[in-house]
């Protein structure tokens, strides 16, 4: 598939995917939006990558919104509003539902919807320059639509101190609160999202999508409720071809199948 706004890249088993509008810090607009999504549903029907690396072109990783887009929407209707947040609510929920894993590499700004799409992303890896922050209420609207990606990473506490101030938080900051796993110098950035596909790519596949909706399920809820879930779910992968693949490859002392 052929995409405007976004440059897709294939090495091996890794997906590389980056948003190419350096000329407005790959800020989102509706096109960006309708791309990212279209890339998002076409993703699980292929079945050659198993890791994706999700970047920026230019100096940033996302800032956001887009002006003219901002511009636009300020003088469309509310229920074209409404079209357009659901819209970006979509894309979101695509990214966060896919069944490989995502490896955000962030430089930059990524702001507002620049840092919900970093909350989409399983692991996230960023420069000691990259800057967060939910500045939605400074410009007297809402962190609406990543409201539940961001709380599900950062947690209610660090939500409400960040949404309702709007600051900016350095790279080291988003760290502590745990919506960035990694910050390191601009210039190891590349080597340490490599160490972390690697580390992805000796985990079995299907176990690794079967684990990212396994924490979509349990997340919330108590034990005692998913106790059927867990067991049929430990059960059904130990009899699978992965399962079966990957213990008796340690039993054996040799390396699964998938491992690269």
């Amino acid at each position: 598939m052929t995409f405007r706004y976004l440059e897709c890249r294939r090495a091996g088993a890794v997906e590389y995917l980056t948003l190419n509008r350096p000329e407005v810090r790959n800020a989102f607009n509706e096109d960006v939006i309708a791309e990212l999504t279209a890339w998002a549903d076409g993703v699980p029907r292929d079945p050659a990558p198993r890791v994706v690396v999700l970047a920026g072109a230019g100096p940033a990783f996302c800032a956001g919104a887009d002006v003219a887009w901002m511009a636009k929407m300020r003088a469309a209707t509310e229920a074209e509003n409404l079209a357009d947040a659901r819209a970006l609510a979509a894309m979101f929920g695509a990214i966060d539902r896919l069944p490989l894993p995502v490896v955000a590499r962030v430089h930059g700004a990524a702001l507002g919807g620049g840092t919900g799409l970093a909350a989409v992303c399983d692991i996230v890896v960023a420069s000691e320059d990259a800057v967060f922050g939910f500045t939605e209420v400074r410009l007297g609207i809402l962190p609406a639509v990543i409201s539940p990606f961001a709380i599900a990473k950062i947690g209610v506490s660090a939500a409400r101190e960040w949404m309702l101030t709007g600051a900016r938080l350095p790279a080291a900051r988003a760290r502590e609160i745990g919506l960035v796993h990694a910050v390191v110098p601009a210039a190891r950035l590349d080597d340490t999202v490599d160490a972390h596909v690697r580390d992805l790519l000796a985990g079995a596949p299907g176990a690794i999508a079967a684990t990212k909706a396994l924490v979509r399920e349990v997340t919330g809820r108590p034990a005692h409720e998913v106790v059927d879930l867990t067991s049929r779910a430990i059960a059904a992968q130990r009899v699978s071809a992965e399962g079966q693949e990957g213990l008796g490859a340690f039993l054996e002392k040799r390396r699964a199948g998938w491992m690269p």
